[in-house]
């Protein structure tokens, strides 16, 4: 932990970032700075001493220089869509919006690359490229809204990361700021770089080693061909022993999802696609793509597959109309949620592929336990689980309840020799469970690593790692502060 100074100028630093930006551009009002005061992870909530809006890199730098001057903590947000807490702001801090710094810079079809602004929104980049052949290929359920910058801070992944993979994968460079205001260049237009790699370092560092202001991403050529199937089961354990068995066969497809009863209906009665049985006990979504020649025999094996592991119906979808409408469902499926429960409580645990039925069992059992419903939506592919937990949050004692169970949940997930976030990230939800996976020593190495980047910690602090603070009451107070103009 640092120790901030006894009192903050706070007059004189939103005097100073209001010549940076301009007075438009800084947010003092307690009451403006309220739609602030969380991300996706909305049961936790902390109101910012300011909010600042920049537009380009060197308005960032400058930003960053007055907070290393007066040692004021910052944490960075995108769109706020994050679902771990991790553009939680701090009580004494400010809070960097880069939802203006919006523009896409560059668009070079011949080495297939796009160079963006981190407000820059996920499908944007598909859009703007698409009637060129090519796509984007992370694609986060919430790629209509998300931006590529808490992309790149969380390294999120997307139904499709089983065959493409994550964020990570697909970052080629990145402008970064550090935390002192000093402006480096990570990574290159060359596919590969020499020396450390501390491009990788920083995707998937959650903005504890400062603010990517400018991101060089990798752009795909889009497939000839391409086929969806949909097959319902009986049971979701059913539904996860075809995922095993199709990996077993050597297909690997683009992408496989698996949705639960709950999750069934509840998009049904939402999106009302038509396509998603309501008495199934789950469905499983497949995608595959490849050559012209290649698509119709992988999707005649993974059809055989579906029948021979007890699939009571397999659906096919070719044209893109058909496999969009297929894939609408499990696009909303978190919003959905909303339909079966005033409130849910979203986890991102990562098991091995071959534990899938068993987890999928304990999962229920603990449901049961607890008395707590929760619908499975996931990543079967790549074993990322998205379980959310059913609750009311004006019962009390509830949410603890259910912080706990999510806490269960988690830890069985590395006892099975998986992870505790596969794409949402640490943030301050999952800090207290960073120990189930690692040692002091694995915890103070990644300590070090912060510290060459951020040696007085003002970035993003109070997350990732455990701390009295964030593991304790004061995670979940809600603290309102004045309007910074009576200081």
């Amino acid at each position: 932990m640092f120790a901030l100074q006894q009192i903050t100028p706070w007059r004189r630093v939103t005097e100073e970032l209001r010549a940076i930006v301009g007075k438009g551009s800084v947010i003092s009002d307690a009451a403006e700075a309220l739609v602030y005061e969380c991300d996706g992870l909305s049961m936790y909530r902390q109101r910012p001493k300011l909010v600042v809006l920049p537009e380009t890199t060197a308005q960032v730098s400058a930003i960053l220089k007055v907070c290393d001057r007066y040692r004021i903590p910052f944490v960075a947000r995108g769109s706020g869509t994050g679902l771990s807490g991790g553009a939680l702001p701090h009580s004494e801090g400010i809070l960097i919006v880069t939802s203006r710094m919006n523009r896409i810079l560059e668009i070079d079809l011949s080495n297939q690359q796009v160079v963006v602004q981190p407000g820059v929104i996920n499908a944007w980049v598909t859009q703007a490229v698409a009637d060129q052949g090519f796509y984007y290929a992370p694609d986060p359920s919430s790629q209509i809204i998300c931006s590529i910058g808490g992309n790149v801070a969380e390294n999120s992944g997307g139904v499709h990361c089983l065959k493409y993979g994550v964020t990570t994968n697909h970052v080629l460079g990145l402008t970064v700021v550090l935390p002192n205001g000093e402006i480096v260049e990570l990574g290159g237009a060359a596919p590969e770089m020499p020396g450390y790699d501390l491009m990788g370092v920083f995707v998937g560092s959650e903005g504890t080693l400062g603010i990517a202001t400018e991101i060089r991403l990798r752009i795909l050529k889009q497939a000839e061909a391409i086929a969806v199937l949909l097959a319902d089961f009986t049971t979701i354990e059913a539904a996860g022993e075809t995922v095993s068995a199709i990996i077993r066969a050597g297909i690997l497809p683009a992408g496989m999802e698996i949705m639960d009863n709950l999750s069934i209906n509840a998009v049904e009665d939402v999106v009302a696609t038509n396509c998603y049985p309501r008495d199934a006990g789950a469905v499983l979504l497949v995608e595959v793509d490849g050559l012209d020649v290649e698509v119709p025999i992988l999707q005649e094996r993974v059809m055989r597959i579906c029948y021979e592991q007890g699939a009571r119906h397999v659906t096919v979808a070719t044209e893109a109309e058909d496999r969009l409408r297929l894939w609408q469902g499990r696009k909303a499926a978190f919003a959905a949620a909303g339909r079966l429960s005033p409130n849910y409580f979203v986890q991102d645990g990562v098991i091995p592929r071959s534990q899938l039925a068993a987890v999928l069992r304990e999962i229920e059992q603990l449901s049961r336990r607890s008395g707590y419903r929760i619908a499975n939506v996931f990543h079967a592919g790549d074993g990322n689980l998205h379980p959310l937990i059913l609750y009311d949050q004006a019962v009390p004692g509830a949410l603890a309840e259910v912080e706990a169970l999510g806490g269960e949940i988690l830890k069985l997930c590395v006892r099975v020799g998986g992870s505790i976030s596969g794409e949402h990230g640490i943030g301050s939800d999952k800090a207290c469970f960073m120990s189930e996976m690692f040692s002091p020593a694995d915890l103070d190495t990644m300590q070090q690593v912060r510290a060459a980047f951020d040696p007085k910690r003002l970035a993003n602090p109070e997350k990732i790692f455990p701390t009295p603070r964030t593991c304790g009451e004061a995670a979940h107070q809600l603290n309102d502060f004045p309007n910074i103009e009576a200081f």
